[in-house]
């Protein structure tokens, strides 16, 4: 599914335009990644929740040359299910 896709199925189950419902999908996105931004958790309940993670720093291989590589330390998006999601998918 596309993000086309998912704003017609709103706009159609909402009875609303694809514009408005287009823009309420934005600032969902927008309002998520902020929150992730400085550091929240994003909680849907039933749907599951959004949090950051720190990984180190660690040590890679360059598969071309197979010489040693540092990579540095970053933070990730971690998603987990909710339990009405998992359940929907069983």
């Amino acid at each position: 599914m596309t993000k086309a896709d998912l704003v017609a199925r709103m706009a159609d189950d909402a009875g609303i335009t694809k514009a408005a419902a287009e823009k309420a999908f934005n600032s969902f996105v927008d309002a998520v990644a902020e929150s992730l931004a400085k550091g929240d958790k994003v909680t849907l309940v039933g749907f599951g929740t959004f949090s950051v993670s720190e990984r180190g720093q660690r040590e890679g291989r360059n598969p071309r040359t197979g010489e040693t590589i540092t990579i540095s330390a970053s933070k990730v998006v971690k998603f987990k299910a909710g339990s009405k999601l998992k359940d929907s998918i069983q």
